[in-house]
């Protein structure tokens, strides 16, 4: 059998390093072809002398010569940039491009893998969020599989396997409520960035740790749920499961449920996604019943937390509000990180920039770019004042 050959987007971020784990747990079933980072070279060096891919992609310009020179003579080709990921996705021995980039600089890649008839395993969800009509389209257009890497995208997707042909009446997305649940407008004020970046289950990178923080990872996964599974606003809810066991249910027209559960560990989604329709024998942690007697189930607080009714209705106006959504997201969250902005405010910031920005009903891909662009300028203008 020959190997699968697997393009990371995002090798060094906590999706990218726990996808070569299952690599070098099954070498021979999968070959890391390509490689990419953003600015964390030293890793990306480690990892291209371990796996030896065709090539490594770094983003940050200013890292391209120190990684040039560290795999001078080994026979992989560095690139750069946007334009390095997009060449590379084309390969002839890339099969599945895993796109574990942050935020909507996974949009290009995706489209120029989809166009070049590589299967995704995509764990971009901002990729679905900015422009989920369009690249669907283009999925059927190819013929291509998308492959969802998210657990709870994952977990809907285990549960419709061999369910094809049996209409969904709805699906639920669990939420673990995250470090602020139960918490009121007023005590979330003033809350930090380090009480913000621990997250009581999950152990992910600092923009979908804040982002889970705000539900605003849950508003982003309601959007590439709709796209994804080809489902009405209405057949997708959120509810609010602190100990993130059951990671997604899908409901059934004749009223039976079925869920997906686990220990919170991203390697099985990971896996799934690239052994798919198979499922590889591992050493993952196995459930233990008696380690969680009880599961609890809540309604997700949208009145608190805005970001989740802001995606909702950046949803129903349809067009481009969730590219501004998601670019405006992205442009908070960074703010916050760095202390510019409180954890309340990012809501209100997004919610300016919706209003701000001109709403395309019918975009194309370059609409959604220069929707992005213009998103984030504005963003960034909002924040300064």
């Amino acid at each position: 059998m020959s190997k699968k050959g697997i393009a990371i987007l995002g090798a060094t971020g906590s999706i990218g390093t726990q996808a070569l784990d299952v690599i070098r747990a099954f070498p021979n079933q999968f070959e890391a072809v390509v490689l990419t980072c953003g600015s964390n070279a030293a890793l990306l060096i480690q990892q291209a002398l371990e796996f030896k891919p065709k090539a490594v992609v770094v983003t940050d310009s200013l890292q391209y010569s120190y990684v040039q020179d560290a795999l001078k003579g080994h026979n992989i080709a560095v690139l750069l940039g946007e334009v390095g990921l997009v060449e590379v996705v084309q390969y002839e021995g890339v099969d599945v491009v895993l796109n574990a980039i942050v935020g909507s600089a996974g949009l290009k890649p995706t489209v120029k893998a989809i166009q070049s008839k590589k299967d995704i395993a995509l764990a971009n969800k901002e990729t679905l969020v900015v422009a989920g009509e369009l690249i669907m389209a283009l999925v059927h257009e190819h013929g291509v599989r998308m492959l969802p890497v998210d657990s709870e995208h994952s977990a809907i997707f285990q549960c419709l396997t061999g369910e094809e042909h049996n209409p969904i009446e709805k699906i639920y997305i669990t939420a673990s409520g995250g470090p602020f649940r139960g918490k009121s407008r007023p005590e979330l004020r003033y809350v930090t960035k380090a009480q913000a970046l621990k997250h009581p289950n999950w152990s992910m990178g600092a923009k979908i740790t804040i982002d889970s923080a705000s539900l605003m990872n849950k508003g982003l996964e309601v959007i590439e749920a709709k796209w994804l599974f080809n489902l009405s606003i209405d057949q997708v809810d959120v509810i609010v499961h602190p100990q993130s066991i059951v990671h997604s249910l899908v409901q059934f027209q004749d009223g039976s449920m079925k869920a997906q559960m686990g220990v919170p560990d991203m390697k099985l989604p990971i896996q799934y996604a690239l052994t798919y329709p198979g499922r590889f024998e591992n050493n993952f942690e196995r459930f233990n019943f008696m380690d969680y007697p009880t599961l609890s189930f809540e309604k997700a607080d949208m009145e608190t937390f805005r970001n989740l009714a802001l995606a909702y209705e950046s949803l129903r106006a349809g067009g481009n509000r969730s590219c501004v959504l998601n670019a405006a997201n992205e442009v908070v969250v960074d703010a916050f990180l760095k202390d510019r902005v409180g954890f309340l405010e990012m809501s209100d910031v997004i919610e300016q920039t919706l209003d701000q920005v001109e709403f395309i009903a019918a975009p194309t891909l370059d609409d959604y770019l220069e929707t992005d662009r213009v998103a984030r300028l504005i963003t960034k203008e909002i924040i300064k004042d």
